[in-house]
């Protein structure tokens, strides 16, 4: 039993130094690739750790380095798809670079200045290397900007809300914010995009599904939307939700419907929602209502969560390669860290790096109906 266990001991680096014939600080420098070693050298250690089966703890490898090699997350938004699906690109990331990701997930709206400071705390106390903050809402983006940390930190959010990306950055002092990068969805162009489509179609009127006024997504697809309809003179609705849900939006346009149905005003011929849910109960509502889609009413949602693709009918809308967002997220970290070059965005707006959206056209969206 003894023999067994010893058959199974870790190799040490003092093993690997003995095999490479170099001292244990020469094994170091070559985990650490610090460029302070010949490659004859590197070589022979990298035989060696191969041959043992080495693998380098964390710590020792923080204690050379200097780092924890471990990012700090701070996320909201955990009940919905886009930020599920960009956490998930940034943790695959950390793992290709050897690093370690320790998340903490926050509810986005009922949250204070003091919660957020009380987590980058704790994060402080595991001496993380940097942050990321994915702030999806008004109130997580200005504490992600007062912050008082040291560390890079990395900004996942829109480029509009009741706080601007300026304002934002003029609560940090000028080395912050030379340690500070901000990354987003290119939303905007999207909703130009989408615009273009309904115009070609054809479409004049329309309403807009607006998501809850604190989440800064709904504020740039609003802000987006309500310019563009003016400046191709399309008639616009703006219905508010104060969630993302599909039962509030169902509610909504049956109000909506009902209202029409009962002062004989014209239906709009286009539906436009913030998001895909919304998009789910505005779809029942029509049904419920005898109305076709799109032969009556089109309709377009935002996300493309799954199965949008088989809803009847399939549903157009805006699909935001969230695991690019996350890519970018981590390039941007690493190039804080000095492990990276400067990073080129298709489109830079507002201070912040964006990432391309596409308008997945399905029949959903259709020539508006004649009158």
């Amino acid at each position: 039993m003894v023999a067994s266990r010893a058959a199974r001991k870790r190799p040490s680096m003092f093993e690997v130094a003995k095999l490479a014939g170099v001292s244990h600080q020469t094994v170091s420098r070559v985990i650490n690739d610090s460029p302070d070693v010949s490659d004859a050298t590197r070589a022979r250690v990298q035989a060696a750790i191969k041959k043992l089966g080495y693998r380098p703890s964390n710590s020792a490898r923080a204690l050379a380095s200097r780092r924890s090699r471990t990012i700090g997350l701070i996320a909201g938004g955990l009940r919905f798809f886009g930020p599920i699906s960009a956490i998930a690109s940034i943790e695959s990331m950390v793992r290709d670079h050897g690093l370690f990701l320790s998340v903490m997930m926050v509810h986005e709206a009922l949250y204070t200045q003091q919660d957020f400071d009380d987590l980058t705390d704790t994060f402080n106390e595991q001496n993380v290397d940097a942050f990321i903050f994915l702030t999806p809402t008004d109130v997580m983006f200005e504490a992600a900007c007062r912050a008082k940390v040291s560390q890079p930190r990395v900004l996942l959010t829109s480029t509009h809300g009741s706080m601007s990306i300026r304002e934002g950055e003029a609560l940090m002092d000028a080395e912050d914010r030379r340690r500070t990068a901000i990354v987003g969805v290119d939303q905007w162009g999207a909703m130009a995009e989408v615009m273009r489509l309904v115009v070609a179609y054809g479409h004049r009127s329309a309403i807009f599904f607006a998501g809850p006024r604190e989440w800064r997504d709904a504020a740039t697809r609003f802000a987006a939307w309500d310019q563009l309809a003016a400046e191709h003179a399309v008639h616009s609705q703006t219905v508010r939700c104060g969630t993302w849900d599909s039962s509030e939006a169902y509610a909504k346009m049956n109000h909506v419907l009902d209202t029409i149905g009962k002062t004989g005003a014209p239906l709009p011929t286009v539906v436009v929602a913030s998001n895909d849910n919304q998009a789910v109960g505005v779809a029942r509502s029509l049904h419920e209502h005898g109305l076709r889609i799109p032969q009556d009413v089109s309709l377009v949602g935002f996300d493309d969560i799954p199965a949008m693709d088989n809803m009847y009918p399939p549903l157009t809308t805006v699909r935001p390669d969230f695991e690019a967002l996350g890519a970018a997220a981590m390039r941007e970290t690493l190039r804080l860290l000095g492990e990276g070059s400067e990073q080129i965005y298709p489109d830079t707006r507002h201070g912040v790096g964006l990432i391309p959206a596409q308008v997945i056209r399905r029949s959903s969206l259709g020539p508006a109906a004649r009158v």
